[in-house]
């Protein structure tokens, strides 16, 4: 492996950590091997061992977590003295299908995509991970580095608590990740002291009645109504029960009920996601969600089965730790390469590890300069521009060392 060994600043100390063109092109190749065979949540076997065998290739000692899937390497050795910095790639895909119909690296599993840039994030830690190794080797690295390749971040509540009951925080005092972001142009971050992510919950719910004609609803449970009425008036009572700016917010995926147009049904089921901006109210969103849905379907006759699942917390960027990604991406990009970005509401289980750690988040942009299509995450067409594989490596590098320095 080729290893450029500095970077020119000027008015400034020469940072090394730069990724060569010959690591990028493999990095690339690597993640597009990633992208044609993605795995779902706890089922990336094959993710694990190819990053397995290529950090072994590099003289490394990854251990696969105790799960069966993902895996941990530190760079350097921990001597038990000033925490780690730790850096955090998700590896699983999603159950969508892959649209790139002209794409020569789309996915060959039916079904399955890496619609959210999760092999992005891997190739990231991975090229940062190899460059780092090579820094350590030239004692150019003065503090030990963690690499956490994590399953199953699309699986509630998300597979960073299953990595933290595995020991990956032991020794680790804070933690980056970057999550792909399609409306940031490549060669520039998002970033945001903060909350930058919402919590997220998955809530299941059953209505039973008698059942009966729909000629004679007054003698019976109007199911349908109760079902309609739940979808309805359930995310207007949230949302006047908690202050609005914590942004608690009821959204209906599915809802199911029926089989005739004259037959009012003894059974209906409603699925959707709690979403909330204010970590203090998601704490309490499960009460006030159960409450209200108890009250819809009681008055209008229903018996409620409710299963609210717990998901994620928001993702609270830490305000040093923000401070040192932004000071290692004007390092190596300059200040115009940082932009501020909103909260969103989608979730992350990187939240997770930082009700342990401090932590920050960044938005890695992969859209490509100019282009006028936004590919969305979780949209079977999305794809990212690769030149944002270097811009990740080249951020976690410069972050590493910073923090070292610090």
């Amino acid at each position: 492996m080729s290893l450029e060994s500095e970077v020119d600043l000027p008015g400034e100390a020469v940072l090394p950590g730069v990724l060569s063109e010959e690591l990028h092109a493999e990095l690339v190749l690597f993640r597009r091997d990633l992208h044609m065979h993605p795995e779902l949540g706890n089922q990336e076997f094959r993710t694990t061992a190819v990053i397995k065998e290529r950090l072994e290739r590099a003289g490394l000692k990854p251990r696969v977590l105790a799960v069966g899937t993902g895996l941990v390497c530190d760079i350097g050795e921990w001597d038990g003295g000033r925490p780690m910095l730790a850096l955090r790639a998700d590896i699983d895909g999603l159950p969508i299908p892959d649209m790139k119909t002209e794409c020569a690296y789309r996915s060959t599993v039916p079904d399955r995509a890496h619609a959210c840039g999760h092999d992005v994030h891997t190739a990231v830690v991975l090229g940062a991970g190899l460059v780092l190794a090579e820094l350590e080797k030239k004692g150019l690295l003065p503090r030990p580095v963690r690499l956490i390749f994590q399953p199953a971040e699309e699986v509630l509540p998300g597979g960073a608590a299953d990595a933290i009951d595995c020991g990956v925080l032991e020794g680790v005092g804070k933690m980056l990740a970057v999550h792909c972001d399609p409306r940031v142009d490549a060669g520039r971050i998002g970033l945001r002291t903060g909350a930058i992510t919402s919590a997220c919950d998955r809530l299941e719910i059953a209505l039973d009645g008698p059942g009966g004609h729909t000629a004679r609803p007054h003698l019976t449970t109007d199911l349908v109504t109760a079902a309609a009425r739940v979808v309805t008036d359930v995310p207007a009572i949230v949302g006047r029960r908690v202050d609005t700016r914590a942004g608690l917010a009821v959204t209906w995926g599915r809802i199911e009920s029926g089989h005739a147009p004259n037959v009012i049904p003894q059974h209906a089921e409603l699925s959707g996601t709690v979403r909330c901006l204010d970590i203090d109210a998601w704490r309490q969103a499960p009460d006030i969600v159960v409450a209200a849905i108890d009250e819809v379907a009681n008055l209008h006759g229903a018996k409620s089965e409710i299963n609210y699942v717990r998901g994620v917390p928001p993702v609270v960027n830490d305000a040093d730790v923000t401070e040192l990604i932004r000071e290692a991406m004007t390092t190596r990009r300059g200040t115009d390469s940082v932009e501020s970005t909103e909260q969103s509401l989608g979730g992350e289980d990187f939240s997770w590890y930082l009700q342990h750690v401090p932590g920050a988040m960044a938005r890695l942009g992969v859209r490509t300069p100019g282009e006028r299509t936004v590919r969305d995450l979780h949209q079977g067409d999305f794809d990212a521009d690769e030149s944002a594989i270097t811009v990740g490596v080249e951020l976690f590098t410069a972050a590493a060392l910073l923090d070292a320095a610090q």
